[in-house]
């Protein structure tokens, strides 16, 4: 059950939120929304795979 919604999060965030590495965005000049989307996502996918 738990995977499941990870997984559909992770569809959703492909979607909704903004691919930074596509920009070409350096991470050590990320605001702080940025760092927490990025955060964010991160922790989306991990969970999706486990």
């Amino acid at each position: 059950m738990k995977k499941q919604v990870f997984k559909f999060l992770a569809k959703v965030n492909k979607f909704m939120l903004p691919s930074f590495t596509k920009k070409g965005l350096d991470i050590s000049k990320a605001s702080k929304i940025q760092l927490a989307v990025i955060g964010w996502r991160a922790f989306v996918t991990q969970n999706s795979l486990n």
